[in-house]
């Protein structure tokens, strides 16, 4: 089983640089979407259905703006969408998934980088959606939490930690947030396969920063303890360039 988290940067803009294909080769059984940017989910629905996918989508309701996805081979139990939160919600930020064995929740968590109120938002983000997603773990089913975190966690997650400590994405409270989470029952499935350096998900347009691999880790695939034993492998994969982030997955022995 083969669960896969993308941000995109636009949907369009990534079957255009080669989505479909890339697809067909790496034929996840789940893929999470992230930054859809596109309300008209229909223009690219009969795509991923071609390729045997359920698709179930959450834009937002600004146009051309955020967006999620859950397509999976299998038809999920249950979908829902949002975290009842209409400020987020609104945002088409998280949509959830439930498998006979697994839930799935795909998230994207909001940005601080364009000043104060935005990081505010993010922070009161992470406090809903700490609380959210703990409750679903009374259904007695693994969960595995997929997305755009945007966060590094650790100096190992970012190509210059010193240099970017009062960066959006790698403030000391973010770092926290994220520790507080694995420490309350999850596991960050890449690091729990892989504690090497220089493996990064997203990277600046500017100044050649891709190909200079000065990049940030920030996308995940969480887990609950009790997935432990069956992830069989995780994998970042830096090589697919359709977007300024790159796919994240994880292979499950179920």
């Amino acid at each position: 089983m083969k669960i896969t988290t993308f941000n995109v940067n636009g949907i369009r803009s990534a079957l255009n640089k080669g989505l479909e294909d890339w697809l067909k080769n790496h034929n996840p059984d789940i893929l999470c979407l992230q930054e859809i940017k596109l309300s008209e989910t229909e223009l690219v629905e009969p795509v991923f259905t071609a390729l045997g996918y359920h698709c179930h989508w959450y834009p937002a309701q600004k146009k051309g703006y955020s967006g999620v996805a859950i397509l999976s081979k299998t038809k999920p139990e249950n979908v829902s969408y949002g975290i009842g939160i209409d400020q987020y919600d609104s945002e088409g930020r998280t949509i959830i998934a439930t498998f006979e064995k697994f839930h799935v929740v795909c998230a994207y968590f909001p940005s601080g980088t364009t000043g104060d109120i935005r990081q505010d938002i993010k922070m009161k983000f992470l406090d809903d959606i700490y609380t959210f997603v703990h409750a679903f773990e009374k259904t007695n089913k693994p969960l595995l939490l997929c997305g755009d975190v945007n966060i590094c966690h650790e100096e190992i997650d970012i190509h210059n930690p010193k240099s970017n400590a009062k960066s959006s994405g790698f403030l000391p409270e973010e770092r926290a947030w994220v520790g507080k989470f694995l420490d309350s029952g999850f596991i960050d499935s890449f690091r729990h396969k892989n504690t090497d350096p220089q493996h990064y998900t997203w990277w600046s347009y500017r100044a050649g920063a891709r190909a200079k691999n000065l990049g940030w880790r920030i996308d995940y695939i969480f887990a609950t303890a009790d997935a432990e034993n069956i992830i069989a492998n995780a994998n970042i994969h830096a090589d697919v360039v359709m977007s300024d982030h790159c796919p994240v997955s994880v292979e499950l022995s179920i």
